[in-house]
């Protein structure tokens, strides 16, 4: 069974747009992140596995490019493979398309964790057979570090919810995006403005954590982070057309 490129459909529901019947940016976020687990639970190194050694993957990098917003009642498909897999890290890739039409490409950073110690770790289970794809891009430009030395305007402050925690006892991480994305000017997210994404998850939140959301627009778009006590545990540079 090929276990390498991993693919999966996805009907879009209406839970899942924007007033404008497109997919709300968290949500296509979140399709990229389940496909991903999903493939590596076919590939022998998912949730449940890993679970046996006190392990988990954590995105830690991430860019988006889109050139269509799939919107309600889509059939999207996401094809998902690894460019990268290395001792505690791995660069994983998406496309998506809709009726054979490429609508977002993406490009991904992931750590393996400890989930006792909260720290990096070398994989603990053996991958074997599994084939990455050093020479396969699939985003016009790589992700990379964001530059989190820019001054940004305090636009709102947030006290971290149940309802924000995932299983691993976190906030998850697309509660970050829409808590940006809440407090951007509506038009600019409901009139396909924005062409790409790219967020850094430095350090997590956990329940009760009061956080400021700080943003501003650049040249390119707008840089936001999310603080706290004065560090920076998650930044957003969102590019606009």
């Amino acid at each position: 069974m090929e276990r390498s490129v991993f693919e999966r459909e996805w009907e879009i529901n209406f839970t899942q747009c924007y007033s404008n019947g497109r997919i709300r940016f968290s949500d296509l976020s979140n399709i990229l992140q389940l496909t991903a687990g999903e493939h590596a639970n076919v590939a022998g190194f998912g949730f449940k596995e890993m679970a046996k050694h006190n392990q988990t993957w954590v995105l830690s990098r991430i860019r988006i490019e889109i050139a269509r917003l799939p919107k309600w009642m889509d059939i999207v498909k996401v094809k998902t493979w690894v460019q990268e897999l290395e001792g505690a890290r791995s660069t994983r890739n998406f496309e998506i398309t809709v009726n054979g039409q490429l609508y977002v490409t993406s490009s991904s950073y992931w750590a393996v964790i400890n989930t006792v110690k909260r720290s990096s770790e070398t994989l603990a289970i053996s991958t074997g057979d599994f084939v990455t794809y050093p020479d396969r891009p699939a985003t016009q430009r790589p992700f990379s570090k964001l530059d989190i030395s820019s001054t940004v305007k305090n636009r709102d402050e947030y006290i971290v919810k149940l309802s924000d925690l995932d299983i691993v006892n976190h906030a998850n991480n697309v509660k970050y995006l829409d808590w940006c994305m809440d407090r951007l000017p509506m038009e600019l997210v409901l009139t396909n403005q924005i062409k790409s994404l790219e967020m850094n998850y430095l350090r997590e939140l956990r329940y009760n954590d009061t956080v400021e959301i700080n943003g501003d627009s650049t040249d390119q778009g707008y840089f936001m982070t999310v603080t706290k006590q004065q560090r920076i545990h998650f930044a957003l540079a969102i590019e606009t057309k």
